[in-house]
């Protein structure tokens, strides 16, 4: 994950870059009737819609840069087509780069100082 709201995932037959940006956060929220926020409380409590899960792999994956035709093939093979649980941690993963993003790296200091290196 990164600041932008992307992540890159080895998912279905490769390895894919997704992003939810705030155009693809709108098109999830028209499409699913819902805000993005209550669609990931959906995610975390199981109350979750198959609808749900394929509006956010074919959206992060347009965002991420793939045409709306190819996204929505590999989305009907590879999501519609699969059992849907098989599809919950990738959709997870996908919203909350989109919502949370995730710093390049940590905050604070990774090692204590030593007093011998001064």
């Amino acid at each position: 994950m990164s600041r932008d709201a992307s992540i890159s995932l080895d998912w279905a037959d490769g390895s894919y870059d997704f992003s939810l940006k705030w155009g693809e956060l709108a098109l999830l929220q028209e499409a699913t009737d819902t805000g993005p926020y209550v669609i990931f409380q959906r995610l975390h409590s199981g109350a979750w819609r198959i609808q749900d899960l394929s509006n956010i792999i074919r959206l992060g994956l347009i965002g991420g840069g793939m045409t709306p035709t190819d996204a929505l093939a590999k989305t009907r093979a590879y999501v519609e087509n699969r059992p849907p649980l098989e599809s919950l941690p990738f959709a997870v993963a996908i919203l909350s780069a989109g919502l949370l993003g995730a710093p390049d790296e940590p905050l604070g200091e990774q090692e204590a100082p030593s007093l011998t290196d001064q």
